[in-house]
């Protein structure tokens, strides 16, 4: 998908009424998180499917969403990824996660990788395959949304998951990389915590080696926050890991990665 260049707008209220049509009909990508919390979901998902001739899946989704107890954006779109998957199943459909997976709609591509994470029949390998091309998605809301989809699945096969990605840290795309540390945080956010991690970090130690020098701050980032929530539970694991780090790679990258992993610590 090619990225959104398009300035988003800075609150709600002042999106172009016309530009939120777009949006709910989706046509065009969203431009930043304040236009994807704009979109009305209900419609969107009525749209899209009317768009790909699946109309007859709308009331099982209406249904689930009127269930939700306390709905949040993430909550919306993984309860409609998981009763498409449901109804996809059930027609024996091969088209719609196909349209979905490939809509201009970032949303779309959303729900895309909920049908791959609340897919019982794909193996945690088969899972994971699925999901790298959403993990290299243009957009932030696609490639967040794609480990959270997974990281049940991930927690609950955690050492197959952590020899799945290590080779995922050499990929050439950062988002690749990025992926293999962002969907195993010990703590994550908005997440269920993995609680091997954060008592055990040391098993996930050959991704985070790969990345101690990357070359891309996306990619700092996210190795400095894995180890800042390990620093909550297993504070030494991380002091001896970030000393150890500047000893044999002093570069700029791995003493970003080194600060961001020791500021709780140092606090």
């Amino acid at each position: 998908m090619k990225e959104t260049k398009r300035k988003g707008s800075r609150t709600i209220a002042s999106i172009p009424p016309a530009l939120l049509q777009q949006l709910n009909q989706g046509e065009i990508e969203t431009a930043n998180l304040v236009e994807w919390l704009a979109i009305d979901v209900v419609e969107l998902v009525k749209n899209l499917l009317q768009q790909s001739n699946k109309l007859q899946y709308l009331d099982a989704v209406l249904d689930a969403l009127e269930d939700i107890k306390k709905p949040t954006i993430t909550l919306k779109n993984a309860t409609i990824g998981q009763v498409l998957l449901e109804q996809v199943t059930l027609n024996k459909d091969e088209e719609l996660f196909a349209f979905l997976s490939q809509h201009p709609s970032d949303m779309a591509r959303c729900w895309a990788t909920y049908m791959i994470g609340c897919d019982p029949a794909l193996s945690p390998q088969k899972q994971l395959e699925a999901i790298q091309i959403f993990a290299a998605d243009s957009h932030f809301g696609v490639r967040e949304t794609a480990w959270m989809a997974v990281r049940p699945t991930i927690s609950a096969n955690l050492a197959l998951s952590l020899q799945i990605l290590e080779p995922w840290t050499l990929n050439a795309d950062a988002n690749i990389r990025r992926f293999a540390t962002e969907s195993t945080r010990p703590r994550g956010v908005w997440c269920a915590h993995i609680e091997a991690l954060k008592d055990n970090p040391e098993l996930a130690l050959a991704l985070l080696e790969n990345l101690r020098n990357d070359s891309v701050k996306y990619v700092q980032d996210s190795v400095g926050n894995w180890l800042n929530d390990a620093s909550k539970t297993q504070p030494e694991f991380v002091r001896a890991i970030c000393t150890r780090w500047q000893e044999e790679s002093p570069s700029k990258a791995t003493l970003y990665i080194s600060k961001k992993a020791l500021r709780s610590i140092e606090k």
